[in-house]
């Protein structure tokens, strides 16, 4: 009996053990995310890059200026490849909008940058019909248009560019 109980004993500590480790594991890697992303930003300050706001950057593509908080922290375009990665001040964030609508970020946004669009977004939500669903692109089909597309899984829906066109001030929330 003294075997099992110091068997099962044993195995439970093993457990716990590696469930510790995978989450001490865990703490670290998130840490690490976050270093390197403070050391990128000013590395890119101490540069003299990005000395133009998100804001116009995205005007100079026909994207409105607002789709992104105004209280970003940094953001990096490698303007080559129309890769943006935007630095958000908090883990998960969100902006309510003038017509009302919501959208919500992750600490950093991945996106394409291109003519009108942003694509292969990673780290943007929006709420359709009371769910949460991921922003896949988000466009505007010419630049006298009023309407802004945000493109989910299977769902596109057209709000007013009007709303989008001033950035807002983006407000912590628990979850992503």
């Amino acid at each position: 009996m003294e075997k099992v109980v110091s068997k099962v004993g044993s195995f439970w500590i093993s457990k716990k053990a590696k469930q510790e480790f995978s989450n001490i594991t865990h703490d670290l890697s998130s840490l690490s995310n976050s270093v390197e992303d403070k050391a990128k930003c000013l590395i890119n300050k101490l540069k003299g890059k990005n000395e133009k706001g998100l804001s116009d950057i995205l005007r100079e593509h026909n994207v409105p200026g607002g789709i992104f908080p105004s209280n970003i922290k940094c953001y990096e375009l490698d303007e080559a490849k129309g890769k943006l990665t935007v630095h958000l001040p908090y883990p998960s964030c969100e902006v309510c909008f003038k017509d009302s609508s919501t959208v919500r970020y992750a600490s950093r946004v991945k996106c394409t940058l291109s003519r009108g669009k942003l694509t292969v977004l990673d780290g943007m939500k929006t709420k359709v019909v009371l769910v949460w669903v991921k922003v896949n692109s988000v466009g505007v089909e010419t630049r006298k248009s009023d309407k802004v597309w945000f493109a989910t899984s299977g769902v596109n829906t057209s709000r007013p560019r009007e709303a989008y066109d001033m950035p807002r001030q983006a407000i912590r929330v628990e979850d992503f």
